[in-house]
């Protein structure tokens, strides 16, 4: 496996390990802002980050810690921000579900449903008024697909031919309700193909096949001048489980906000917990290294986590 392979496996590692390690200072209650963990996003905003180039921007939405993580590759300034100190990555002025980062490309990111995307096609369209070169890549969920905005700025994006990638998070949960047990099904691939948009489907947290597939997107967006739809399907780790009188038998949720209950304290163990089934990006890995390599790579990471915060 050659050095960029192994740099990637890495950076998936070390971003599960540091969102843990919030996660722990989250449940001591060591912030008063709200934060959104996405353990289980960890391969796309991995594969986003090799993936962009020097003129193409990121929108994002409030549960955006893996996209800044991924983008600045440290902590602590992310952490500062957090505890709303001057050192932090936007001098504590933004707390987490607004914090962007023009320096690494992330321009805006917005608390409110859906607010990124109509953000996101205005500034694809000054991008093209002055003929830079380069891709907008929106992220979104499967809640804002739901909202007029999102529909609007497909046909948008499409009308003004404006080369950008709408990326769906998709993890089938809405607060602490299934998708199904609550709306119809939304097909992304008719709704594209209805506009005439490209549509790509992402499943399986392989931060390779991902890479793939994105380039092949932006390349096409920008041949095309055209925005990509992207669907990412995955699994936002770190259920609790509800038992009451609604669910007598019990019921597994997907939370949305807040500390990840079930997820390890990070003293207690100096590498990520696996769960074995392909949506765990960490598990994926395995397909490429042998577990003690990467519980050694997990050792490796859990010291330059530390050194960093002492």
């Amino acid at each position: 496996m050659n050095q960029e392979s192994l740099n990637i496996i890495r950076k998936i590692i070390w971003l599960r390990s540091a969102q843990i390690l919030v996660n722990d200072l989250y449940k001591s209650g060591e912030f008063i802002v709200p934060i959104h963990l996405a353990m289980g996003h960890e391969s796309i905003a991995v594969a986003v980050d090799i993936v962009m180039q020097e003129n193409d921007s990121l929108v994002l939405t409030h549960r955006n810690i893996h996209y800044n993580l991924s983008r600045i590759g440290t902590l602590k300034e992310e952490l500062d921000e957090y505890y709303l100190k001057e050192t932090g990555l936007a001098q504590g002025r933004l707390g987490s579900m607004n914090l962007s980062n023009p320096d690494k490309g992330i321009i805006y990111s917005s608390s409110i449903l859906a607010n990124n995307l109509p953000v996101g096609c205005g500034y694809a369209l000054g991008n093209k008024t002055m003929n830079l070169n380069g891709v907008v890549f929106i992220v979104t969920g499967d809640g804002a697909i739901e909202e007029g905005s999102f529909y609007e700025s497909l046909l948008f994006l499409k009308s003004n031919n404006l080369p950008t990638i709408i990326i769906i998070e998709n993890n089938e949960w809405s607060l602490g309700t299934k998708i199904h047990e609550r709306r119809a099904n939304i097909d992304l691939y008719k709704l594209a193909d209805s506009l005439d948009i490209e549509y790509f489907l992402l499943q399986g947290n392989d931060p390779f096949e991902y890479k793939k597939e994105l380039n092949a997107a932006r390349n096409s967006a920008l041949a095309n001048s055209s925005p990509i739809l992207v669907e990412v399907n995955l699994t936002t780790l770190g259920y609790w489980y509800l038992k009451n009188e609604i669910h007598p038998d019990g019921k597994f949720i997907n939370y949305h906000g807040g500390p990840a209950p079930k997820v390890f304290n990070f003293k207690t163990k100096k590498y990520p917990e696996i769960v074995p089934s392909d949506q765990d990006p960490l598990y994926v890995l395995s397909k490429y290294l042998e577990p003690d390599e990467l519980i050694e790579i997990s050792r490796e990471v859990v010291k330059e986590l530390e050194r960093e915060l002492i």
